[in-house]
């Protein structure tokens, strides 16, 4: 009778570790924080846009190719958006230390609220428990005519400058991303998609 209850309260024992392991570890996940660091390389049917800031600054062949694509109603577009993330669980604060990784990372780009691509990162992203950032870099690649609203050619390549040239911003980028972390006691998916913007982390 004794071993039972011994063997009983070693099974609670465990249990009650086991569950305080797990909701720690579902804690510190939680903690994992996204934000939209910078975006760069854009390209538009192929031609750089970095350094331009009106159709006046294409040369005439560049102006020339971007035309005719949008007049035959196609016009695509590059660039590599860089989600920053940060693991706050340095082992400060009453945390333990806490490495991560960022196993999958399915996300849904939106230009102005429109959604325009989705995909997901090519291997893992290792994120160390240091409280300091890790950079995702995401490459996007559509086709801005079929997948915006504006239908105009000057909207179309305001747009393209707007998101890529000298006076770039990334206010209007949005993405949605549904995280799966991988911890020491497995992977963990998170239960919604999480939106992810510049200047803030979420």
């Amino acid at each position: 009778m004794r071993i039972q209850r011994s063997i009983s309260a070693f099974l609670l024992l465990v249990i009650f570790v086991s569950g305080c392991s797990i909701f720690r570890t579902i804690e510190n996940v939680s903690r994992l924080k996204y934000k939209i660091q910078n975006a760069s390389d854009y390209k538009v049917a192929g031609i750089s846009v970095g350094d331009k800031k009106s159709i006046k600054d294409f040369k005439a062949l560049e102006a020339l190719k971007i035309t005719s694509s949008v007049v035959k109603g196609t016009l695509p577009v590059t660039f590599t958006v860089y989600i920053e993330a940060k693991n706050p669980n340095d082992g400060t604060g009453g945390y333990p230390r806490t490495d991560l990784s960022i196993e999958s990372f399915p996300w849904r780009l939106f230009i102005n609220d429109n959604e325009t691509v989705t995909g997901n990162i090519g291997e893992p992203v290792f994120v160390p428990g240091k409280g300091e950032s890790t950079i995702i870099p995401i490459n996007i690649e559509f086709d801005i005519v079929k997948n915006v609203k504006e239908k105009n050619i000057d909207d179309i390549i305001a747009l393209a400058l707007q998101l890529g040239g000298i006076q770039k911003s990334t206010s209007s980028l949005k993405i949605l991303v549904k995280p799966v972390i991988g911890t020491p006691l497995g992977n963990i998916t998170y239960p919604d998609e999480i939106t992810v913007v510049d200047k803030n982390f979420n």
